[in-house]
């Protein structure tokens, strides 16, 4: 046990960033066991969307911190991957790009004479 009170309280806000860890890492397995699930018997529309919860989860723990982001994005190529395999369709559709107004260019000066 510390005796120290900066060393006590290194204890004491550790614990809890343990809890929120692993809080954030049993919702993320939670994720990848229901897209397991839902992979082996499902509807392309439903792998979809549990593919979709679980690369949530998995950013989600890799802004966290609690996997590395290399290991987030290994997971995510291989849950691509599978959905991919079974039919599913992509459901992250990118909004459609704004067509920028074209940026006027100024007059140009004429010679001095």
């Amino acid at each position: 046990m510390p005796i120290i009170k900066s060393a006590k309280k290194r204890v004491k806000v550790a614990q809890k960033a343990n809890l929120r860890n692993v809080k954030t890492k049993r919702s993320m397995r939670e994720a990848l066991k229901a897209f397991a699930k839902v992979l082996a018997s499902g509807t392309p529309a439903e792998i979809s969307e549990a593919e979709r919860k679980a690369v949530s989860a998995i950013d989600q723990a890799a802004k966290k911190a609690v996997i590395h982001k290399n290991k987030a994005a290994r997971q995510k190529a291989a849950l691509s991957a599978k959905a991919k395999a079974a039919g599913a369709k992509k459901t992250t559709a990118k909004k459609p790009a704004a067509k920028k107004a074209a940026a006027k260019k100024p007059a140009a000066k004429k010679a001095a004479k």
